[in-house]
């Protein structure tokens, strides 16, 4: 299995994903606790309005649940083994992608036939493949 340390230092993860992971992570040790913005903000050490922005959007994709009010927080909405870390990237920057050509595509005649392209493309299918096994459990060891 390709760990999480791996796939950020490789750049696969933007930031809103890494945080996101985080985010779910911690919430996921929480069991069924409500977690609120500032715990999260405190102990993950993520800006605050980074993380509202995608607390909201991981409540609006049905990866979290809003409570509002005093006592309010945030909590997963699925168990951590049912959360796959594949999820958390398509909701934060779309498919894994690799083998976007680094020339440009203009300036490239031999785009359909690049042995390059078609090595990357073969990686990608296996890191794809790779990352799509992780679960929120997976991550978080409980």
């Amino acid at each position: 299995m390709i760990p999480m340390w791996y796939l950020l230092h490789m750049k696969l993860l933007n930031r809103n994903t890494d945080y996101a992971i985080r985010a779910v992570s911690y919430m996921a040790g929480s069991r069924d606790k409500l977690v609120s913005v500032p715990e999260l903000v405190k102990t993950l050490k993520i800006p605050k309005p980074f993380l509202r922005k995608i607390l909201q959007i991981l409540n609006r994709e049905g990866v979290a649940k809003s409570y509002k009010g005093i006592g309010g927080g945030f909590k997963l909405v699925r168990p951590a083994e049912k959360i796959y870390v594949m999820d958390i990237i398509n909701i934060f920057q779309g498919h894994l992608k690799l083998n976007e050509c680094f020339l440009n595509k203009d300036l490239c005649p031999n785009r359909t036939k690049c042995p390059l392209k078609k090595r990357i493309e073969k990686i990608e299918r296996f890191v794809v493949s790779e990352v799509g096994r992780i679960t929120i459990k997976d991550l978080i060891g409980k």
